[in-house]
């Protein structure tokens, strides 16, 4: 880091402050040796000219990485130590990991019988679920058993899809459930992965409000997500006054996270409820094909042909090449929305809508991706083998589904009442 002072003014400066030091020891202080006295100046002038090499010579990821740890340490244990942590009542803070007991801190108090009730009840329930595992497996055909990388991917696809189509056109109350249900899925797996990254947000609090917006657009429309959104900022700011240890950043990551996961998703209700059955279900399920048609066509366009990155540092794998191509596949399933009756939309609109949605969706899937990679995640979580956690899968589903809803409503394009 460059410095502002010149070499002789930093020389100046250190022989002013040492000066300043003598005056004020005055008579009491004990006369120094000349030798020492001159190999003090001299140290002292040599660190004034030279700097702290460590600040001088880091690296921004070095400092970045620094920085978080610092404020992981501040955070966890404050800025006293523990010895004055007791002295004013206060319970010790337990951070060191190798002594530290398992599970989140609501367990660091609990006995040793209950301590060891807890592990039996883990224990019992791991043993079921490797029964139950087993029996699966005992059943599953030999041509099944260890299935490739693929052929899981291939599975898991497969269900996800057939749940997602059958929920979207049995009525609104299933596509209502899924939607909560993906909504919860979804915000427990953002809140796991930022509580690596030195964020301590109130799990419960995001994933009840994540979870209550759909169900509150149904019921009362955009009314209804006002009033989760301030039953969540004034839940968030009363736990933020009565728990020392919350910060800003955390009444805000905590507040994003269930927006980002419930509400974005609310966009969907908008558009199912706006027509009646059947058609409102297939305009969503014609959203669901457009969000997976330009995944899609941006990985097999760009795994062939792509050679311009459209984000080194966030998504090293995706091209430009590919996202024109998933631009393409948005485009023609919105095309399709056009013949769906009850919606007015030209052809030319269905186009400029297709483009827009579509970069909406690649923006979601960098989005996460930034967050998966500040937060040192591969996978947002493991429910999905082959494809990761259930965020990986709707990343691009959140934004193309609110700006969907608004180009929709705000074009004229299908009837909904705002208010």
């Amino acid at each position: 880091m460059a410095s502002i002072f010149s070499p002789d003014e930093k020389k100046s400066r250190a022989r002013q402050a040492r000066e300043r030091l003598r005056r004020s020891a005055g008579s009491y202080a004990a006369p120094q040796d000349p030798v020492e006295e001159a190999a003090t100046e001299e140290v002292a002038e040599i660190e004034a000219f030279e700097g702290d090499p460590e600040e001088d010579f880091e690296t921004p990821e070095q400092r970045r990485r620094r920085e978080a740890q610092a404020r992981l340490q501040h955070r966890l244990h404050g800025d006293k130590a523990p010895e004055a942590q007791e002295d004013e009542g206060l319970p010790p803070l337990v951070c060191d990991p190798e002594t530290a007991p398992a599970g989140p801190p609501w367990h660091y108090d609990l006995s040793e019988e209950e301590a060891q009730q807890l592990q039996e009840k883990r224990e019992t329930r791991a043993e079921k679920r490797n029964q139950l595992k087993q029996k699966a497996l005992d059943k599953t055909p030999q041509k099944l058993k260890n299935p490739s990388d693929l052929q899981v991917r291939f599975r898991t696809g497969v269900v996800y899809t057939a749940v997602t189509v059958i929920c979207v056109l049995a009525g609104n109350i299933p596509m209502v459930l899924m939607l909560m249900a993906v909504a919860g899925i979804c915000a427990g797996e953002f809140f796991y992965m930022l509580r690596s990254d030195a964020k301590l947000p109130n799990e419960m609090l995001g994933i009840i409000a994540a979870v209550l917006y759909p169900a509150s657009v149904y019921v009362a429309g955009l009314v209804g997500a006002m009033i989760v959104s301030l039953a969540l900022l004034l839940a968030l700011l009363v736990w933020y006054v009565f728990w020392l240890r919350a910060r800003i950043p955390d009444v805000g990551v905590s507040f994003f996270g269930a927006a980002y996961t419930g509400l974005l998703l609310c966009g969907l209700v908008v558009i199912r409820v706006s027509l009646p059955d059947p058609w409102g279900g297939v305009m969503v399920l014609l959203l669901f094909l457009g969000v997976w048609a330009n995944d899609a066509f941006a990985y097999l366009v760009g795994s062939k042909i792509g050679k311009h990155k459209l984000a080194p540092r966030t998504s090293p794998k995706k091209s430009w090449e590919g996202f024109i191509a998933g631009l393409v596949g948005s485009v023609l399933f919105w095309c399709a929305m056009t013949f769906v009756p009850g919606v007015t939309m030209s052809i030319l609109q269905a186009v400029i809508f297709g483009l827009i949605a579509g970069a909406m969706g690649v923006l979601g899937d960098l989005a996460e991706s930034r967050i998966k990679r500040n937060s040192g995640f591969k996978d947002s979580g493991t429910i999905m083998p082959g494809h990761g956690g259930l965020l990986d899968r709707s990343d691009s589903l959140f934004l193309t589904s609110i700006t969907a809803a608004i180009l929709l409503v705000v074009g004229g394009c299908i009837p909904y009442a705002l208010f």
